[in-house]
């Protein structure tokens, strides 16, 4: 009697970290389009941009943006999908520091959340065999 052989035991906690993530950047997308005219609207006011046209460009290209990394890690997940998504949040995070370097100190972790995210998307990066 033959048995398949049994999966890798890291390969289970790998995708289950890589659905959370997913789930990250969905919401995230989601939540910044449903809330377009509120808190997207007012983070980027606090930070300075007023222009409605440029939050709008903002907002809109944000979210497409996380749809975008959350399908790519759902669909196709590799090394270029994790390291696409560690570059995109080191850049966003660099942007809200910009504009509201006071997002550090929120008790709820706006920006201190995207330290574990970078060090989840640099396991799977180094951790991934697709290409």
């Amino acid at each position: 009697m033959t048995t398949a052989p049994r999966a890798q035991p890291m390969q289970q906690p790998l995708q289950l970290l890589r659905l959370s993530l997913v789930a990250v950047w969905l919401w995230t997308g989601v939540a910044s389009l449903l809330q377009w005219q509120g808190e997207s609207t007012a983070l980027l006011a606090a930070g300075g941009i007023r222009t409605p046209g440029i939050q709008a460009w903002l907002i809109g290209g944000g979210a497409a943006l996380d749809l975008l990394l959350g399908v790519w890690l759902l669909c196709r997940p590799g090394r270029s999908a994790y390291a696409a998504a560690l570059i995109a949040m080191l850049l966003m995070t660099v942007a809200a520091t910009a504009l509201l370097p006071s997002l550090w100190l929120h008790p709820l972790g706006p920006l201190s959340k995207n330290l574990p995210i970078a060090a989840a998307l640099w396991l799977l990066c180094h951790s991934s065999a697709r290409d």
